[in-house]
């Protein structure tokens, strides 16, 4: 659901048209990966591990881009395949971002194009305040 509402979330408060599916003329898709267990993921959701990281939720939990690259750059040096955060719209949706050296590791499930009719796309839409068009 976060990824939509990313991907929604300039249009926040606006008429809801098909539109709004589409970069560069093609479709938003929606995909499925199955990391292998071989692919480590940092838990930023656990505080065992922000403490390893020497991270603390205050500065871990931030739309501030300028905090939290740092933090991923020297997750991503450390070795990490992924690091699991907090969506930066609602703290009960999580996100797992997938560094290029876990590549070998991942599988894809599933590949879908959003569709206006979508339950992910209307909640998303209803989240940020979008009106049907």
């Amino acid at each position: 659901m976060s990824a939509v509402v990313e991907q929604l979330a300039r249009f926040r408060g606006t008429v809801w048209i098909p539109e709004l599916l589409l970069r560069r003329g093609l479709p938003l898709a929606l995909a499925s990966l199955q990391l292998d267990e071989r692919g480590a993921i940092v838990d930023l959701d656990s505080p065992p591990v922000l403490t390893a990281q020497g991270l603390r939720p205050s500065r871990v939990a931030t739309r501030q881009r300028a905090i939290t690259q740092p933090q991923a750059l020297a997750i991503y040096r450390a070795g990490a395949a992924a690091i699991r955060w907090w969506s930066t719209f609602e703290s009960l949706w999580t996100n797992v971002t997938v560094f290029d050296r876990a590549s070998r590791h991942l599988r894809i499930e599933e590949v879908r194009p959003l569709g206006p009719r979508d339950e992910v796309v209307l909640e998303a839409g209803d989240f940020l305040g979008m009106t049907p068009g």
